[in-house]
């Protein structure tokens, strides 16, 4: 293994609060990349020397994502990645994008896959349609960078103006501090004359209801976390703007592979706010949970 990246869903284990089965004494971390040293007999699709980067589920190939498929998962039900070798399946890994460190190409398999689906494949945005992001953490960074690339117009909120900054050079086209305008859902609409298509939702039962808000009639609602604490969603105002909630959890190699030749072909690159060493792994905890980042956390080898 060579490079790492945190998770929000790391720390919530390591602190007991991770409401799905973790192994007892779990190896930490679901998202690496490393190099092959050796493979198995019968292995065709990797030789040694050959860049790779794990699957969040490594049973999830392709199609719907199962019980069967999802019941493993790095870090979790299965031990994960935070060590210096890691044995996987052959079809348990993707290829390391050429142009990305490994650093950078493990803050792919959560972050960035999650990204993808809820932009890409749920929404299926195309330039002209409209899409609103919570926050500066990994997922929303990404979502914003995948939707800039497909021409999309793009309102990104956050507490800090100086994380505004940051989200509008990376290609949003307005922004909200959602401290300074706490109708954030209805401001949200109101620039986009009736509402976003599609709403990236991290915050779960404390965002869900502005998300509501800023999401036009007809429109889609990805929920991929549940960082902040509400009192819920009255559903009356779903059901009077016809909108659809999906909530979901990474996808399947085959779309990850389909996002890693995007990523190649446009030579796009995540936003990596701080990198830190393999003895350095509870700073990068540490520097995770104080929420000062933008985009993502790194571990690095050496």
């Amino acid at each position: 293994m060579r490079g790492w990246s945190v998770n929000f869903r790391d720390l919530m284990i390591a602190k007991g609060l991770y409401p799905k089965p973790v192994k007892p004494d779990v190896v930490a971390l679901s998202d690496g990349a490393g190099e092959v040293v050796r493979v198995g007999a019968g292995v065709t699709r990797w030789a040694p020397g050959d860049g790779v980067v794990g699957l969040y589920f490594p049973r999830w190939l392709s199609g719907p994502g199962t019980p069967g498929r999802t019941a493993d998962e790095l870090g979790g039900t299965v031990d994960g990645v935070l060590a210096e070798y890691v044995t996987f399946g052959e079809d348990a890994v993707v290829a390391v994008p050429s142009h990305l460190d490994f650093g950078e190409a493990a803050t792919l398999p959560s972050a960035g896959l999650t990204a993808w689906r809820a932009v890409m494949e749920e929404a299926r945005l195309t330039p002209g349609t409209s899409l609103l992001t919570q926050g500066s953490g990994g997922v929303s960074t990404f979502a914003l960078q995948f939707a800039s690339l497909a021409g999309a117009r793009t309102v990104a909120t956050s507490s800090s103006d100086k994380k505004l900054e940051a989200l509008k050079a990376l290609g949003a086209t307005d922004v909200i501090n959602y401290v300074t305008t706490p109708a954030w859902g209805t401001a949200a609409a109101e620039l986009t004359a009736g509402g976003v298509d599609h709403v990236v939702d991290v915050g779960g039962a404390g965002t869900l209801p502005e998300s509501v808000n800023a999401a036009r009639v007809g429109g889609h609602i990805s929920v991929v976390g549940v960082l902040a604490h509400g009192s819920g969603l009255d559903p009356l105002l779903v059901l009077a703007k016809q909108l659809t909630l999906r909530g979901l959890t990474n996808a399947s190699r085959e779309s990850f592979e389909e996002m890693n030749r995007a990523v190649e072909r446009h030579g796009l690159r995540p936003v990596i706010d701080k990198r830190f060493g393999f003895d350095e792994i509870d700073r990068a905890y540490r520097y995770l949970e104080s929420g000062v980042h933008i985009g993502k956390i790194v571990v690095d080898a050496g």
